[in-house]
């Protein structure tokens, strides 16, 4: 297979696939509770705040440092005041029903390129023996 994009029935189908994800009124309501959140500096702030709180604090962690109770307090506070804030949680929220999309359409597509057919329900739901593509039939 060329290297390069080309205009192949895999990738006309690939785009109209894409086309379809976009057309979606499902997911169409997520990428506004997206751009919602985006558009909104005041609870971004808010959030970057929380995610530098939350690496400051895994970082000491593994440095062996103890957390303090206050550090600890103060982290739960700020993670609370943003779940209550509805644009994060909307945010949240989406960014979740995403990443669900996202591994159900590689889990789809991963399963008919290691079974050399489209996948059944079954096939779809079976564990495996947890090596993706072994193909083994566990």
């Amino acid at each position: 297979m060329a290297s390069t994009i080309e205009d192949t029935p895999i990738t006309r189908k690939t785009r109209e696939l894409c086309q379809t994800i976009l057309d979606e009124p499902t997911l169409q309501a997520l990428r506004e509770r997206i751009d919602n959140f985006m558009a909104d500096e005041q609870t971004r702030a808010q959030y970057d705040g929380l995610i530098a709180k939350g690496q400051a604090l895994q970082q000491k962690q593994q440095q062996s440092l103890p957390l303090t109770g206050e550090e600890i307090s103060d982290f739960e506070q700020q993670r609370d005041s943003l779940l209550s804030n509805p644009v994060a949680r909307g945010f949240l929220d989406a960014q979740q029903e995403l990443h669900q999309v996202q591994e159900s359409i590689h889990k789809y597509v991963s399963k008919t390129l290691e079974l050399g057919r489209l996948p059944s329900e079954n096939d779809l739901s079976s564990g495996g023996c947890g090596h993706d593509g072994c193909g083994c039939g566990h």
